[in-house]
Parts: structure tokens; C-alpha cells; sequence
């Protein structure tokens, strides 16, 4: 009979055997009320490309908007149908097309870099930073062009980019800052909420995002004339503009990014559960972190004195010298105890196949075309994104409701087992 110290992965018995709960943002009688509540007024969407009050959108869509406006504190919070769908409003309302570039970060999903190729733009990868994994103004800084029109942050994991440096690099070279704000709603940097630094800041109500609409994306701005241009990106701008317009001094082609009522009716309670959602987040992680301080080999999430987290995950990294098995023998092990931990993050975004010359994707060689420069995506252009993916960070998502305690002393207890089998 094999011992209880036995790792699974070589036969024993595993720490936890039933599988985790779907993660969820606590869909209630809320949510229902306003669902039937669309179905029996009948107008599943509110939307016309025309001018008028239907080109804003329906009554559940407004109110949602305005929601978001007095959560943030911005004047403007225009929706849409996902949160790509946003960041990709947003690099047109901004102006940015065929040839320009707009330097972003490869540590983040896809759609960061594939909404800059959408508009015929040249994503241009700066490298992160090694503490929280944001941009490094450095790198950002180097790669400033003539073509360079905006820097796309990423505010990842939870914890915000380093926003006020990279103000200040956007101020001084007349470039817009775009802040992808999708995993830290609530994040605050100098005293203030991520996603109201730059000139626009995107949210997302993806299903397994913070709150959600199942899809859906918000783009946040203080700006009149920005938020006009994002309305026009979402509802078949080209249709409308002669129509407000007369003198025809703005031209916007639009696509159909358009919310419907339902979605937007999912919305309306679930921004009143944000608060109460990453206090749940925040404190499973700080009880994590207060746990993890007994294994030498993972250092936990680092918080900036400027800034807070909201743990939208938690990476930790893992520091190789101090004990005698690589990070992927740990997660593996881990993982075979039942335990939800993953190794690195996402590869870094220009080694995919997308950006391999000379099999670029049409959109991208037509973006390229354009360009003044040819775009280096080689391995080897942001080493520490390239390290920190491959051989230092871990991420579990243990800390999201409806998760509890128990899954933090378990993933501990799984740690403990783990670090001495495999010593």
C-alpha cells in the first residue's frame, strides 16, 4: 500500500480528486428580472445605423453605459459587442491606419496585437518588465518611430502597467495611450482607476472576466470628440456621418459592434457585484500569498507602492536556483494532485504563426506594405517576456469566485507534498 507522500504523479493518491467549480460572477434573481424584463418589453436590441436616439443604442445599453461612467468616474463609457471589438474601436476612433505603428506588449492575448492588424496598422512588440509584467517604458522608449502613433498597454494579471511613465513618454512624443484594461477593473495606480490613464481604456465582459455580459467590451474616455468617433466605429459610422455632419470635415467607416438589450441587461447588476467580486479575489490571494511565504521557490505577485491589485490571476514566479526540479516538473506534479496551475502564460504574441515571415497573415503583409520600416518578429526581440514565459512564471485561478479557503489550503498543502517528493 502506497503512502499518503506518494506524489500522484508517480501513483499515489491524489490531493484533491473532484474537479473545480465553474467560475462564475454570481448570476441571480437580479440577472433574471432583467432579462425577462427585455423579452416582455419585446426589443431585443435598440440599435439603428441612423441619426437620432437609436443610433445610441436601447434603454437597457444607455443604462449600462451609465453605470460604467459612475463605477469609473468617466465621462464616457461606450459598449460593444466584446472587449476586441473595443480595443479595435479604439485604434480607429484614434485615427491610426494603413503603415502606422502602434507599440504593445507580447505578454497578453492575441486580440491585443491582431486589433492593431485590423486597421492596416504595424503592432510593433516592446518587452515587459520583470516585476508585474506591464510594459517597460524603456523598451517602449526605444521603439518610438516617426510612424509611431500609439503606445497599447496592457494592465495584466490585475496589476497596473507602469501608466504614469508611459503618460509621460506619450505626452512628450504626441502619441496616444491606449490602456488594455480587460483583467484589472478596479486596479488603482496613483490614486487612480486603470482604464482612465490614457486617452482610452477598454474593459471586457467576457464570461470569465471580472463581471460579464457572456461578450462584451466597454471603452472608457474623457474625451467628446473620442467617444463621438467610438459610437460611429460601432454603428456603421460611414452611413451616418453626412447625415451629422455636413461640412463632411469627419469620415468614420463602422462596422456592427453593437451590445444587444440582453447582454446589456446582464450587465446592469452585474457592475453592482464588482466590488464584492474582487474583495473575494483580493482576499483569497492575500491569504496565498500569506500561505506561500513558507516555500522559498515561489515568489508571490509583487504590488507596487503606487498601485493595487486585483488579482484577475495569480502569477507566481518560481525561482529555479533554490531547489533541485524545474518549474514544469513542479506544475506537473501539481497538476496531477488535482490542482489547477499552469506553466508560463501565453508565448509571446509575435512568435505566432501570424507574425513568422514569410507566411504573414494577408492582413498583416498588407499592414507591412504600408510601412516605412520591416517589423523585426524574430525570437529574441523582448528576452524577458521570453523568459518569464518559459521558465519563471506559474499562474492558478484558484482565487476567483466561487473558490474559497479550502482551495488555497489545499493548492498549500499540494505545494508542501510536492516540493519534498520531488527533493
Amino acid at each position: 500500500m502506497k503512502s499518503s507522500s506518494t506524489l500522484a504523479i508517480n501513483g499515489g493518491k491524489p490531493i484533491r480528486e473532484e474537479p473545480y467549480p465553474i467560475h462564475t460572477t454570481i448570476l441571480d434573481d437580479a440577472e433574471e428580472k432583467q432579462l425577462i424584463d427585455v423579452i416582455r418589453d419585446g426589443h431585443l436590441s435598440g440599435f439603428s445605423a441612423r441619426p437620432g436616439e437609436r443610433f445610441l443604442g436601447g434603454t437597457k445599453v444607455k443604462e449600462l453605459e451609465s453605470l460604467f461612467q459612475e463605477k469609473f468616474k468617466i465621462k464616457f463609457a461606450v459598449s460593444s459587442n466584446s472587449a476586441t471589438s473595443s480595443i479595435h474601436s479604439a485604434i480607429s476612433a484614434l485615427g491610426i491606419g494603413a503603415g502606422d505603428e502602434v507599440i504593445t506588449s507580447p505578454f497578453t492575448m492575441s486580440a491585443t496585437g491582431s486589433s492593431v492588424v485590423m486597421q492596416n496598422a504595424v503592432p510593433v512588440f516592446a518587452d515587459i518588465e520583470d516585476r508585474t509584467f506591464g510594459l517597460d517604458p524603456k523598451s517602449v522608449e526605444s521603439l518610438i518611430t516617426s510612424r509611431t502613433k500609439a503606445i497599447l498597454t496592457v494592465n495584466i494579471l490585475g496589476h497596473p502597467s507602469r501608466l504614469s511613465d508611459l503618460k509621460e513618454i506619450a505626452r512628450k512624443n504626441n502619441l496616444f495611450l491606449i490602456e488594455d484594461n480587460a483583467q484589472s477593473p478596479l486596479a488603482i495606480h496613483n490614486g487612480q482607476m486603470t482604464g482612465t490613464i490614457g486617452d482610452i481604456g477598454i474593459l471586457s465582459l467576457n464570461y470569465h472576466k471580472c463581471i460579464q455580459t457572456g461578450e462584451g467590451g466597454i471603452a472608457l474616455t474623457a474625451c467628446d470628440g473620442l467617444a463621438e468617433n467610438l459610437r460611429l466605429v460601432r454603428n456603421h459610422g460611414e452611413v451616418i456621418v453626412g447625415k451629422i455632419d455636413k461640412d463632411q470635415n469627419k469620415n468614420q467607416l463602422g462596422w456592427n459592434y453593437r451590445l444587444s438589450e440582453l447582454q446589456a441587461a446582464v450587465g446592469i447588476p452585474q457592475v453592482d457585484k464588482i466590488e464584492m467580486l474582487t474583495e473575494i479575489r483580493t482576499n483569497l490571494a492575500s491569504l496565498l500569498t500569506n500561505e506561500l511565504s513558507n516555500f522559498d521557490f515561489l515568489s508571490p505577485p509583487i504590488v507596487e507602492e503606487d498601485s493595487t491589485h486585483v488579482y484577475y490571476l495569480y502569477g507566481m514566479k518560481f525561482l529555479q536556483g533554490s531547489v533541485p526540479f524545474s518549474r514544469d516538473d513542479f506544475v506537473k506534479a501539481m497538476n496531477a494532485e488535482g490542482i489547477a496551475l499552469n506553466s508560463g502564460y501565453v508565448q509571446p504574441m509575435y512568435l505566432e504563426p501570424m507574425y513568422q515571415y514569410p507566411d504573414l497573415t494577408p492582413q498583416l503583409k498588407t499592414a507591412i506594405q504600408n510601412a516605412s520600416n520591416i517589423p523585426n518578429y524574430s525570437k529574441g526581440i523582448c528576452p524577458t517576456a521570453e523568459r518569464i514565459h518559459s521558465d519563471e512564471i506559474c499562474i492558478t485561478d484558484i482565487c476567483k469566485y466561487p473558490n474559497n479557503e479550502d482551495e488555497v489550503y489545499q493548492f498549500i498543502e499540494a505545494v508542501d507534498k510536492v516540493s519534498k517528493g520531488l527533493s
